[in-house]
């Protein structure tokens, strides 16, 4: 049996971002569950699970694009773990941020920059309770 869109999506959203994204998804429960319906069928079901990028090349490209928007740190904060969730290093998530601020400007890099640092340190204490 083939699988529908939106267990698909719910497989990859885990896969990529682990409970914080489904921690997205129940809080719009209340006010949009249907923003979160579209979020796991058409942003996981559909758009992570297309070949082509591998989820590490996929998290790069939206942890790029977060940081250069400027406007979405909560959405940037929930990348930046999903990049760590997938493998990739601390070095390439900061020099991607880095690399923003070419394109962006440094307003924008500094902003994910320090995003990365409270992620990092969140990352860093949930590793090694205390």
């Amino acid at each position: 049996m083939e699988q529908s869109t939106y267990e698909r999506g719910l497989q990859r959203l885990k896969e990529v971002d682990d409970i914080a994204g489904e921690k997205v998804i129940d809080s719009l429960a209340d006010i949009s569950p249907d923003l979160g319906r579209y979020v796991i069928e058409f942003g996981f079901g559909e758009i992570y699970s297309r070949p082509g990028l591998s989820l590490q090349q996929r998290e790069l490209a939206t942890v790029a694009a977060l940081t250069a928007m400027g406007t979405a740190q909560p959405q940037l904060k929930v990348h930046l773990a999903a990049a760590l969730n997938v493998g990739l290093s601390r070095q390439e998530i900061t020099e991607t941020i880095m690399q923003m601020a070419l394109y962006a400007g440094f307003p924008a890099a500094l902003n994910g920059m320090f995003a990365a640092k409270e992620v990092f340190a969140e990352h860093d204490r949930l590793a090694h309770p205390q």
